[in-house]
This record gives structure tokens, sequence and C-alpha cells, in this order.
């Protein structure tokens, strides 16, 4: 690890002018971000400690009905929390599906949303990175791509996002606080995230110094509490990343859906709001049918590389699959593996 200048600040404006020089970062449970820099892939001058900095670690309900959770909101806490979990179940699950308990523990809300990817050719030093070292090449392309993605990439880069809880966010138009030294804006989470192109290490649109205050979820997300899950396919069912997951919540009368909400992780370099597949949702009754042709359309433009062929057809399960789920009904308690594929906990539509 390389020598770094250790700051610690006590107020927002402090953190702000404190990263705003060339090379600084913030830290807050440093989950992913020490990982980085032990292995020499991440070399910042300046780590900006967040842990003092007071009014970001608060999940509050709002006046219009929707919901703040503070930058600094450990992952466990969010997913346990009796009153979110309930208005957000997809969110919930989302969160209890990824990492272990431990890691949780110290996970922020801010830092899910910033991880960088799992890559190994991004953490190995010794290859050619784009995203690690603009410029310098992608020696994932023509090796082992299992992992990568099939929607949204470059020539660049084929890494993927592996966030679960910013699947789960992005299907419910969370949104972005973010306040730096001109001042502070919202931006949708979908569009948090930049596409890939020819600058894959630029990741986000954040600026330099800039710094995430909160996620806000509107108020109309809660109105899916009845009928929204998460479903994570992984290579074991605990402790692993997603080789695809799914996000849909859904607004159910009678015998048809009148709005539904789509959204897919670990095939893109962000979580993939599949916005023409689940329009099709729109005032129709559930069927087989019908969820085989939103799986299709939200796989249309999928292109595989070396090995990722496989991807598009699970991919299409997977959405085929948690549409099943979410109109079944959101479960009463949180199932017993969250995301699971093995999981046999029934839904309730009564849930809300």
């Amino acid at each position: 690890m390389n020598r770094f200048e250790y700051v610690r600040p006590n107020t927002i404006l402090d953190a702000i002018a404190a990263a705003s020089n060339p090379g600084a970062v913030f830290l807050a449970g440093g989950t992913n971000l020490l990982d980085l820099m032990k292995g020499g892939v991440t070399r910042p001058a300046r780590v900006v400690d967040l842990t003092r900095v007071p009014d970001l670690g608060r999940i509050e309900p709002l006046p219009d009905g929707g919901t703040r959770i503070g930058a600094l909101v450990r992952n466990s806490d969010l997913a346990h929390d009796t009153s979110f979990a309930k208005k957000y179940p997809a969110v919930s699950e989302a969160l209890l599906s990824g990492a272990s308990a431990q890691l949780r523990n110290a996970a922020t809300t801010a830092g899910n949303l910033l991880q960088r990817t799992r890559c190994p050719y991004f953490y190995d030093t010794a290859s050619a990175c784009n995203k690690r070292d603009p410029g310098t090449g992608c020696d994932a392309k023509g090796a082992e791509t299992r992992t990568h993605a099939v929607l949204g990439w470059s020539e660049h880069c084929i890494a993927t996002h592996p966030s679960d809880f910013c699947v789960a966010l992005v299907a419910l138009d969370a949104v972005v606080e973010i306040q730096g030294r001109s001042g502070r804006r919202d931006v949708p989470l979908e569009t948090f995230y930049r596409a890939l192109g020819d600058t894959p290490e630029r990741e986000t649109v954040l600026e330099p110094g800039e710094l995430i205050l909160a996620v806000r979820l509107p108020p109309a997300a809660a109105g899916f509490a009845s009928h929204s899950r998460y479903l994570k396919v992984r290579d074991r069912t605990s402790y692993a990343f997603a080789v695809v997951s799914a996000a849909a919540s859904l607004r159910i009368e009678g015998n048809r859906i009148v709005e539904g909400r789509l959204a897919l992780g670990g095939v893109a370099s962000k979580p993939w709001r599949a916005r023409a597949a689940e329009e099709m949702l729109n005032d129709q009754e559930p069927s087989d049918d019908v969820f085989q042709r939103v799986a299709d359309t939200a796989l249309a433009e999928a292109r595989p590389i070396g090995g990722t062929a496989f991807k598009i057809e699970l991919a299409r399960r997977v959405v085929k699959r948690i549409l099943q789920v979410a109109v079944a009904g959101t479960p009463a308690q949180a199932p017993a593996l969250p995301g699971s594929v093995f999981d046999m906990t029934q839904g309730s539509p009564s849930h809300a």
C-alpha cells in the first residue's frame, strides 16, 4: 500500500474541501476501498474519512411519502429496518442477498453505489485494464469472460457492476443527492452511472470533491410493496456476486398489471433498467406468454462476447421467474434465503 494523507473532517463542507484535490477519495465503510488500496489497484494521495460527519447516517421518512437514506446508513441497518422493509421489500431483499452479515454491518449506502467492478482483470495489476489504467487495453476480451457484460459493453471495457442494492433502487426510480463546491444537485440513479464508451474509468457523473449525501426513494415507490421481489442467480447461494439478477415491482389491480418496473444486474457496467420491457407489462393479465415476451424484449439488445452467450438465455429465464414470483406477492416475512432461486417462501399479496 502506498503512503497517503489521512483526513477526518467534522462537517460536510470540510469533507468536500478536503476531497477537492486531485487523488483524494472518500472513506466510509471501506469494505471495497481498502481491498483496492491493499492490492495496489487504487493509489489515493489523500483519504477523507467521513465517519465523523453528522447527519449522514439517518433513514428518514419524508413528508411527501418518500424515504431518504443517508450516505452512511449501514446496509444491515437499512435491510432490517422494519418500516423500510415493509415499504420497499425488494430493496431489503436485495441487500440481504449481498455479501456476508459482517460486511453488511460495515458497508454503507454511498459505498454500495460507488463500489468498483469485481472483474478479475481489473484487480490483477499485471493485466491491461482501461478502467484501472486508461488506454492500456482490456485483457478480459478474448480471455475468461463468463462473469462479464452482455448489455451496454464497449470495445474498451466489458466489466459489470456488482451491486444488488442498486438494481432494486433503479427499478424504483431512486434519486442520488449530491453536494460539491458548486452546490447541491439531484441525479436519478439510472443516469448517475455513465455509459462505458471510450472512458470506462469514469464510472459516474460525480465531479472531483462531490459527495453523495443520500439516496431518496420517491413516494410512488412504496405503491409496489405488495408485489416487489429480487432474484439473484450466483455460483453459490451465499457470499457470491450475481451472475444475473433482477428486481421486479408490480402494481396489480384485480387480475391485471397496472404498472411494472424491471431492472437487471450482473449483465452490464451499471444496474440496467429494462424500460422497453417493463412497458409491455402495463394493462396485461399475468401469464407465462406475456412474461416470455417481456424477457425477450429485455435482452433484445444483448451481445455475447467470449463465454457470455449463456448469460443471455439465463437472464431471460431470470426475468420470467422474477415476474412470476412478484405476481405471487411479497412474503409477509423476509425469505430464509433472500434473493435465491432455491427459496420456497410463498408470496402474500396482502403484504402491504
